[in-house]
């Protein structure tokens, strides 16, 4: 008995070993007539990166690497520039294979098939292309939809704005692509494809297999629609990592979720950059922001790692989404932030806004605005080599509704008020200069406040003081904002209608400006 339980334990370790020494192998190569393979006259591409979520290596001179993987991996190409990956019909980027020789774990929901063996080469296609340093990127935050109704209001109330849209080289979205229910991911993805562009995804924490019990095995109906939730790509003089940032189970209690990274992620980040030119602008896009108000939602350590990875670029940026507001964040030194220039992250408002809340529009689509006052919407960024500027496009208005302005409909003519003037400047920060005046007067600074957005406040009470339903869905209750700005009321001026002009300049010199009005009696 003892001797038949060594030998089974030796047969283990030795299978165990061999997995652990098994070898993806393959090229990376121009596919010149398209059709996913490589053929003899198909030349492979040199120094071309490729990693099995961990490790990285280049491609050699003949455009060959191996990679050990282990059941579980996903073997993935970072696409270099001046190069385009292949799309499914589905406009889905193709650059990994999954390998999961028995498939995924049983789950409540369907994972990974059985991949079987390995195949002898494992071959990534890429066709060169004119790829320029300037491009616009499309960026959607939190779809979200919890039902098939909701996944047609996201069609119906975003997708269809940018359907066919152009000049714009992929898009991508933030996360909670679903909100719990994955059979909705396809779904989600028909309603995607129609905007016409690569796109590209990542894991929100509404997009994972709640019965793993351990993080890895929590992305599995993930990553059977959309690929590996930690992967990279090149575009121009831009280098995108985009992460799963989502521990699930928490390991502080093995309950419910907790921001951060394991430790196979972080050495990707380190492997990643160690083949990145320091001029690169680095964009990481990951759900949870790297740092909230309130609470513990992020681990320290990890976010110190990944700011130590980071130290070598001069130019970074980080796009998160999951808050179901807008704001932008600066980490300094006092944060952790290893350089002088502070680290920009932008938390993007999101395409379901407040939870597809709110009153119905005149096409049947809950306005849900955001608790901050942002209106539901998608961001995009134009990039110059390696830097960026950025705009936010509210969905249903024209592109130059960039603010919110509230004033107090009539005020005592000659008496000083209380009221006053705001205007929610949804891309703003306390770094941005915002004027207004008043018939054309002398041009005042607003005040900068973290304040409730007057003009959120009272849609939402309007719910609870009506007499009768509102078609629709009350929206959450208003939160303070961070781009929000106050102005006095002028009182002493003639009786009458007058007119507020407001315009604000933000960090990159672009000004906006809007209008409204206030009576005096």
């Amino acid at each position: 008995m003892i001797n038949t339980l060594k030998l089974t334990l030796l047969a283990g370790l030795l299978t165990a070993g061999l997995t652990a020494q098994e070898q993806a192998k393959g090229y990376v190569f121009e596919d010149l007539n398209a059709n996913g393979k490589k053929e003899r006259k198909e030349k492979g591409i040199p120094n071309v990166a490729v990693t099995n979520g961990e490790a990285v290596v280049l491609t050699d001179a003949k455009g060959r690497y191996a990679l050990p993987v282990a059941d579980g991996d996903a073997i993935s190409v970072i696409k270099p520039a001046g190069y385009a990956l292949p799309v499914d019909a589905n406009n889905l980027p193709q650059f990994y294979y999954s390998y999961r020789p028995q498939g995924s774990p049983q789950s409540d929901f369907k994972g990974i098939a059985p991949t079987g063996k390995l195949p002898r080469s494992l071959d990534f296609a890429l066709t060169p292309t004119d790829e320029q340093q300037s491009f616009t990127a499309l960026i959607f935050g939190d779809p979200q939809p919890y039902t098939q109704q909701e996944v047609d209001y996201f069609a119906q109330g975003v997708v269809a704005e940018v359907e066919g849209i152009q000049d714009v080289v992929f898009g991508l979205s933030l996360g909670d692509l679903v909100g719990n229910d994955l059979d909705l991911f396809n779904p989600y993805i028909d309603a995607i494809k129609r905007v016409g562009i690569p796109w590209f995804n990542l894991m929100g924490n509404h997009d994972m297999n709640f019965d793993a019990e351990q993080d890895a095995l929590s992305d599995e109906t993930y990553e059977a629609h959309f690929g590996p939730a930690n992967y990279a790509f090149n575009y121009g003089k831009v280098h995108v990592i985009v992460l799963d940032d989502i521990l699930y189970p928490d390991p502080r209690d093995g309950k419910g979720y907790w921001g951060g990274f394991r430790e196979d992620q972080l050495r990707f980040v380190e492997n990643d950059l160690k083949h990145v030119a320091k001029d690169q602008l680095i964009l990481l896009a990951f759900h949870i922001p790297l740092s909230e108000p309130e609470g513990d939602p992020f681990r320290d350590a990890d976010r110190e790692r990944l700011f130590k990875a980071l130290a070598p670029f001069e130019n970074t940026l980080s796009l998160s989404a999951h808050t179901h507001i807008q704001r932008q964040d600066f980490f300094t030194k006092e944060d952790g932030w290893l350089r002088e220039k502070p680290h920009h992250e932008y938390n993007v408002g999101t395409t379901s806004g407040d939870w597809y809340s709110g009153k119905l529009n005149a096409a049947g689509i809950p306005v849900s605005t955001m608790r901050d006052g942002t209106p539901k919407g998608y961001a995009f960024i134009h990039f110059e080599g390696n830097q960026y500027t950025v705009d936010y496009k509210v969905a249903g208005k024209p592109e130059d509704f960039q603010m919110e302005i509230f004033a107090p409909k009539v005020v005592a003519q000659g008496r000083n008020t209380k009221a006053g003037i705001y205007t929610n400047f949804f891309m703003g920060s306390a770094t941005d200069t915002v004027e207004y005046r008043v018939d054309q007067g002398e041009w005042k600074l607003m005040q900068y406040v973290e304040e409730q957005d007057p003009a959120y406040e009272l849609s939402v009470y309007e719910w609870d003081t009506a007499e009768q339903l509102i078609p629709g869905r009350r929206s959450s209750n208003p939160i303070k904002s961070t781009h929000l700005w106050r102005g006095s009321v002028p009182a002493k001026l003639e009786k009458g209608t007058h007119t507020v002009e407001v315009r604000t300049t933000d960090r990159y010199g672009k000004t906006h400006t809007g209008t409204t009005s206030y009576r005096l009696e």
